[in-house]
């Protein structure tokens, strides 16, 4: 799942607009932010082999860290208690943790059964979405397209970087997206994972400066 998870934090900008799309943003994908990070440190492994799925050649052969549901409730408690801690709004700091813990449901639905329940568990699910290119893609847009149609509907540019910002990172999000499902395999896994991470640092400091440029709408 990719687009998908944007779907949920552009959703949740609508729900919540006091926090930052930046921050929901971070919630949503914190599992691919640090993912990339442990399998470059050696924690987590992960292998490319083509055709493992019909729509993704990653095979995620170890990553009870990021994506255990066990660790995934981890960060969520994690997040929400920082968020907490900076912000002093419990319900919000709430919602917060639950965007971060919507990723492992997400992927739960994308990935082959290879999501273990804790660090250990031999227990791992999948509903196999990635096995059908079609019901990925009409899952995928179709989260996408409504998470986005909310906020634009609770929200409008402040100026033109606003508006402009905000189609150019819907045009960027498109462009990774169709790279990573329908180019080349990636050339190895340092190079996926150090792309990803890099790209998923770019998305997060995109929205923080996206979100300086537009308001709620009254």
């Amino acid at each position: 799942m990719f687009l998908g998870h944007f779907g949920v934090a552009f959703a949740a900008k609508r729900a919540a607009p006091t926090v930052s799309l930046g921050t929901w943003v971070v919630a949503c994908q914190l599992l691919d932010l640090l993912w990339p990070i442990f399998v470059l440190l050696g924690i987590e492994t992960v292998a490319i082999v083509p055709g493992v799925t019909a729509f993704s050649p990653l095979d995620f052969t170890h990553y009870p860290w990021t994506h255990s549901l066990l660790m995934a409730a981890v960060w969520s408690c994690a997040m929400g208690a920082l968020y907490w801690r900076l912000r002093t709004n419990y319900i919000v700091a709430t919602l917060v943790g639950l965007g971060v813990l919507s990723h492992w449901f997400l992927d739960v639905l994308a990935h082959r059964p290879d999501l273990p329940l804790a660090p250990g568990s031999d227990v791992k699910i999948g509903f196999g979405l990635w096995n059908s290119v079609s019901g990925t893609l009409i899952v995928e847009f179709a989260l996408f397209a409504l998470g986005l149609g909310l906020y634009l509907g609770g929200s409008r540019a402040r100026d033109r970087q606003g508006e402009y910002g905000l189609w150019a990172l819907v045009i960027f999000l498109f462009v990774a997206y169709a790279s990573a499902s329908f180019g080349p395999p990636p050339p190895g896994v340092k190079a996926m994972a150090a792309v990803t991470l890099l790209g998923g640092g770019i998305v997060a400091g995109w929205t923080y400066w996206l979100d300086r440029h537009r308001v709620t709408r009254t």
